[in-house]
């Protein structure tokens, strides 16, 4: 890596470096301000919701890091810019498009780090935290599992496979034991969700029921039950796709496939992660073009304000393709790279008009 390269990245992770420090002390006192509602639940206090602030931290900087990349890189060449640095780089010949390759080295760093935290702490961390806060809040109830939730709540026991909403969960089995621990009772239903007033309403639901002398079946298509089992302690084991590591998502979309099993929702978080990697440099070629334009003389504020714009644009770009892409059967690829492509073609089109 020569000098240049190394000065001009250098300075891109620097100040990458200090507005992810500023927005995660301001995602840190938010986290901790909505746990308040929270303390005094069972043993949920103050140093656990501190806690699980901290352990929050990592997925928090795994989702800003795209947008801390983009603002450091603005707000960094900005910089050099308003000192006339790039100014006589460019009287030295170097061209627009080697600085944009150096700012592309920062986000290759930056990338790296991306993976690193999104592999290895952030999901770990983030189901902890979730962990620890419903056993905290709800110790009287008991949850083993991985891959799907299993709950029991006095003689009942809940199997979830899927969770498609907050408290709208597919695949619901329930088992009830009687006194003398026997099985009493055994139920399918398609979805559950809880209503307005706490009840949870069985779509498509079958039971049957053993009795001393005799079995007795019943079915229909929607059943009230009065069961108090909370749909957010429900979803903490089920498997959420966007919140898994590669890996995971790779084996899990083979173990589908393999099963003839519908795999656009995995197809969709697996391709949105591999291109938020890629975002993470693009990020940072991007913020070139707006050192030379008119922002040159502007101040750090000015050019901190873009950069939240256009993160915000391109986070609001994402989750609106991610959300609707299984509603309106989008083709996964194109929810996962379509905002990252585009981005991609405005700073190339940008870089080649700057003079």
């Amino acid at each position: 890596m020569k000098r240049l390269d190394l000065y001009l990245a250098r300075t891109v992770l620097l100040h990458t470096v200090m507005v992810m420090a500023v927005l995660l002390a301001l995602m840190s006192l938010v986290t901790f301000i909505n746990q308040q509602d929270d303390i005094g639940q069972g043993s949920f206090d103050v140093a656990a919701a501190f806690l699980v602030t901290v352990l929050m931290l990592p997925q928090q900087a795994y989702e800003l890091l795209p947008i801390g990349a983009l603002i450091g890189a603005i707000t960094g060449l900005g910089a050099l810019a308003r000192d006339s640095e790039l100014t006589v780089l460019r009287a030295a010949g170097v061209s627009v498009a080697r600085i944009a390759g150096s700012a592309a080295i920062a986000g290759g760093v930056v990338a790296a780090t991306l993976w690193v935290v999104g592999e290895y702490f952030a999901p770990p961390a983030d189901l902890y935290a979730r962990q620890y806060k419903l056993f905290s809040r709800f110790s009287q109830l008991e949850i083993a599992g991985s891959r799907s939730a299993w709950v029991r709540e006095g003689s009942w026991f809940v199997n979830v496979r899927q969770q498609a909403a907050e408290n709208l969960f597919g695949g619901v089995f329930l088992y009830e034991m009687g006194p003398d621990r026997h099985l009493r009772l055994v139920g399918r239903a398609e979805t559950a969700r809880q209503d307005a007033d706490g009840r949870w309403v069985l779509s498509n639901y079958a039971e049957t029921t053993f009795a001393a002398d005799h079995v007795a079946t019943k079915s229909g298509a929607r059943e009230v039950t009065g069961a108090k089992f909370n749909p957010e302690f429900l979803g903490l084991a089920v498997t959420d796709p966007g919140s898994r590591p590669l890996s995971d998502l790779r084996a899990f979309r083979r173990h589908l496939a393999a099963n003839s099993l519908d795999t656009r929702a995995w197809d969709i978080a697996y391709w949105s992660r591999v291109s938020r990697l890629f975002a993470a440099v693009i990020v940072c070629v991007f913020a070139v073009p707006f050192a030379f334009g008119p922002l040159r003389q502007a101040g750090a504020g000015a050019r901190t304000v873009l950069g939240i714009m256009a993160g915000v644009l391109f986070i609001l770009l994402t989750q609106t393709l991610a959300n609707s892409g299984q509603v309106y059967n989008l083709n996964p690829l194109l929810v996962a790279w379509g905002p990252t492509l585009l981005m991609s073609a405005v700073a190339a089109i940008a870089i080649w008009r700057t003079r």
